[in-house]
């Protein structure tokens, strides 16, 4: 079965939308069963194109990747998410929908490459989606465990010992 994973970010333009396409990188190379998915409270309507620029310089694919909505993982028919984690502040802030399934819940605080000054971005997305990926490889070794095994209580603990926090 599946492990799905829902990272969120207020506007799903940049480290949420670096997140899944890691997560989904890394799966993929791992033979992991799990799918990550990215959306924000606020989604811009946009991937940020240094976000493109720096996953398509890593060898990740890009082709799916889009902003979207939260609301989209709270319908019927959405997939049941096993763990939810944000990785801006504002979004961790935020009130979220009842997701089915009631999955666990992290937060992991990166700063907005995007904030930076136009001739910093470049780096700053690298260095984010070096971050993001070093703690999505991380997790997807936690789910290489008996995961389906762990209760949320146990899952909490292991999804928020990722990368030593």
């Amino acid at each position: 079965m599946t492990t799905h994973v829902l990272v969120l970010c207020t506007h799903n333009s940049a480290r949420s939308v670096l997140a899944e396409a890691m997560f989904n990188h890394w799966a993929s190379k791992l033979g992991v069963d799990a799918k990550a998915f990215s959306a924000g409270a606020a989604p811009s309507g946009r991937v940020h194109p240094q976000a493109i620029a720096v996953l398509t310089a890593a060898g990740v694919d890009v082709s799916y990747l889009s902003s979207k909505n939260m609301d989209l993982f709270a319908q019927a028919g959405a997939p049941e998410m096993r763990a939810v984690i944000t990785v801006c502040d504002s979004a961790a802030a935020q009130p979220c929908p009842v997701w089915p399934g009631a999955p666990v819940r992290a937060h992991w605080s990166y700063p907005d490459p995007s904030a930076a000054p136009a001739d910093e971005q470049a780096q700053r997305f690298e260095l984010t989606r070096q971050a993001i990926a070093y703690r999505m490889l991380q997790l997807l070794q936690l789910l290489q465990l008996p995961f389906d095994a762990l209760d949320n209580q146990a899952l909490q603990q292991r999804v928020l010992g990722v990368g030593g926090l």
